[in-house]
């Protein structure tokens, strides 16, 4: 844009300064193509000057809002070899808390489920374990407990016995009571050490992640995948489990209860043999 006004600088110089003066005539016709030189420049500026619009900035004034070199942040780095999320989301990596290999997401226990008068076969997959809330999660199926359903499989989720959660029972809906809890949690031997503590209600079990045995409820929620299903005649998933997990060997033993079912019906479950590959997923 500033071509042309630069030329017509250019041109004026040389025509003042020539070495013989030109006759009164010439220099007035010099002077004639000059000023009409210098009238058409101007209006080439002007048509620029419209056609450019106003948010057009000259080479100098864009120079000077740019910031000094010592203005601008300085990345480290971690920022470099970590791009950033923004400032919803973080670059730290989170990491699923499980104390063994055994209880972890993806985790599958098979076994038995056994009544006075039945054996059903019982298949347990774990999808999410979190030891610092103290939960877990998974799918509970069973097979043969209704001839209309051969099959049936629940959601359920499990309290973890320890820094949030004690021996007693905190939901009254479940139908339990103190005196329950504690005639289920003392037919596991492995429980024997805390049974004087846990009548107190507010003992917690202090390192769980490192200790043989972990205690916990399981209780159902509803059917997979029908989740509106609530009751199914010849069988109910309104009670609960009291749960010993065992680290080292990796076994389930557990005690269902329901007010209105048969008494102390236990369950055994042994891990699936997986060879140490299973399934991850990170959400970023």
């Amino acid at each position: 844009m500033d071509v042309p006004h630069d030329e017509a600088i250019a041109t004026a110089p040389e025509v003042l300064q020539q070495p013989t003066p030109p006759p009164a005539e010439s220099r007035a016709a010099g002077s004639t193509d000059t000023h009409i030189a210098e009238q058409h420049n101007t209006k080439q500026m002007d048509v620029d000057e419209e056609n450019s619009g106003p948010d057009m900035l000259s080479p100098m004034s864009a120079e000077g809002d740019k910031p000094e070199e010592s203005e601008l942040p300085s990345l480290s780095n971690t920022d470099l070899g970590s791009p950033s999320m923004g400032y919803d989301f973080s670059n730290i990596r989170l990491f699923p808390s499980s104390p063994s290999s055994f209880l972890r997401a993806g985790s599958k226990f098979h076994g038995t489920q056994q009544s006075e008068r039945q054996v059903y076969d019982v298949q347990v997959e774990i999808k999410h374990v979190d030891m610092r809330e103290s939960f877990l999660c998974g799918y509970l199926r069973i097979q043969g407990l209704t001839e209309d359903h051969p099959t049936l499989t629940t959601y359920f989720e499990g309290e973890i016995i320890g820094s949030k959660y004690t021996f007693l029972t905190q939901h009254q809906d479940w139908g339990s009571t103190d005196k329950v809890d504690l005639q289920h949690w003392a037919k596991f031997s492995a429980f024997r050490p805390f049974h004087h503590k846990a009548k107190k209600g507010h003992f917690h079990i202090p390192q769980l992640a490192q200790r043989e045995n972990i205690f916990m409820r399981w209780k159902e929620h509803f059917l997979v995948p029908d989740h509106r299903v609530r009751t199914i005649s010849g069988a109910s998933f309104e009670g609960f489990y009291y749960i010993c997990f065992n680290q080292i060997q990796g076994t389930v033993s557990g005690i269902y209860f329901h007010a209105k079912s048969e008494k102390f019906q236990q369950l055994e479950l042994k891990h699936v043999e997986d060879r140490g590959c299973f399934a991850a997923m990170e959400f970023r």
